[in-house]
């Protein structure tokens, strides 16, 4: 039985939303959380948002190999990396886990356990800068540059890797959350409502 898909896609580009409506039309369903070691934001919850650990106990939980994939974002000071503990005990129940994570977690979601890969895309880079720009004013020019060369990065070379691209334009969630479940039923996910 398939449970895990991987919803990918750039900061900004409504992964979040969609996976939360996703949640929310399949209460059986669940987000993987991942750990990092940033510190929470306001309002963020340690073991729902992430697994917020501290250097010491991020390197410890790699050595432990209850992290096998992680990566460190320069621009951000910041690792992260798919915590097994956390996707193990969702596995258990039987249902379906969405896991927002990146290519190399990508990789080893579809080796380990055969999981479909979506990447969701912007409409265009200008529409994306400018959705960004709004969504994050609180940035420095330096920090939002930065994101927006991860995601032209992403979107040249990444996300031709996913096994679906799915283009979430301004307004549309619903079309995108239509096309990711359509996917779904066709990889032969079982999607109780």
């Amino acid at each position: 039985m398939k449970q895990v898909v991987v919803i990918a896609g750039p900061s900004g580009s409504g992964k979040n939303a969609l996976i939360r409506e996703l949640i929310q039309r399949y209460p059986g369903s669940s987000l993987l959380v991942t750990a990092t070691t940033r510190s929470p934001r306001s309002g963020e919850v340690d073991g729902v948002d992430y697994h917020f650990f501290s250097q010491e106990r991020f390197d410890a939980e790699l050595a432990a190999g209850n992290i096998p994939e992680h990566r460190f974002v320069p621009a951000l000071d910041t690792y992260y990396g798919i915590y097994m503990p956390d996707l193990e005990a969702r596995l258990k129940g039987g249902k379906i886990v969405f896991a927002q994570v990146d290519i190399e977690g990508a990789r080893l979601l579809k080796d380990r356990y055969g999981a479909t890969t979506v990447f969701i895309m912007p409409e265009s880079l200008d529409q994306f800068r400018g959705r960004l720009r709004t969504r994050n004013p609180e940035w420095t020019q330096k920090e939002f540059e930065a994101r927006m060369k991860i995601t032209e990065e992403e979107m040249r070379t990444h996300a031709p890797q996913y096994d679906y691209r799915v283009v979430n334009a301004d307004g549309r969630l619903e079309d995108t959350i239509e096309q990711v479940v359509e996917i779904m039923r066709k990889e032969g996910y079982t999607l109780l409502s």
